[in-house]
């Protein structure tokens, strides 16, 4: 997404753009040499736009926004990586168990109503540098796959690049929100 499109949902939420994403954590990984990726995306947002019209969904999408800049706790930086899709950078305080268990609070806490009664849903990914990758490039992409798997996997679900290396720490989480 070039920093130089404009419409209703950017020029409301003026939040930074793909590109500016993508120079942050380039920044981050070479000052610091970690840093979390999420990658999040709106479950079956097409159908919003097709159903209820752009005018909803730039409603949405605005909602979305807003709604992820206030949930998000200090050294996160969130960014609208194009289309449906946010990405968040997480400074390298934060390690990927505490990323993976804010997800899932903004996750949970996320309610967007539909016109005819329904919830919006979200999806994300998560990678982390060093252990998903180093470069910016890898930790997009992983990221990405990450959240795609969320949705093959059900919607509606935050996912880790590499599940099998994530050991929680507590036992406070039912089964259903370690996915």
């Amino acid at each position: 997404m070039s920093e130089k499109k404009s419409n209703a949902v950017n020029e409301t939420l003026r939040l930074p753009l793909a590109d500016q994403c993508d120079r942050d954590l380039a920044a981050q990984l070479a000052e610091e040499g970690k840093a979390t990726l999420v990658m999040l995306d709106l479950d079956n947002f097409m159908q919003v736009n097709t159903r209820f019209g752009h005018a909803e969904g730039d409603r949405v999408l605005i909602e979305t926004g807003e709604y992820l800049r206030s949930a998000l706790p200090e050294g996160a930086a969130l960014y609208r990586y194009g289309g449906d899709q946010f990405a968040i950078l997480f400074g390298s305080a934060y390690e990927k168990e505490d990323v993976f268990l804010q997800m899932e609070r903004i996750r949970a806490g996320y309610e967007c109503p539909l016109p005819e009664g329904g919830r919006q849903r979200l999806s994300a990914g998560i990678a982390a540098a060093p252990e998903d990758g180093e470069l910016p490039g890898d930790l997009v992409r992983k990221a990405d796959a990450a959240m795609v798997r969320a949705k093959l996997t059900g919607y509606n679900r935050v996912c880790l690049a590499r599940e099998e290396k994530m050991v929680v720490k507590t036992a406070h989480y039912p089964q259903d929100m370690l996915h």
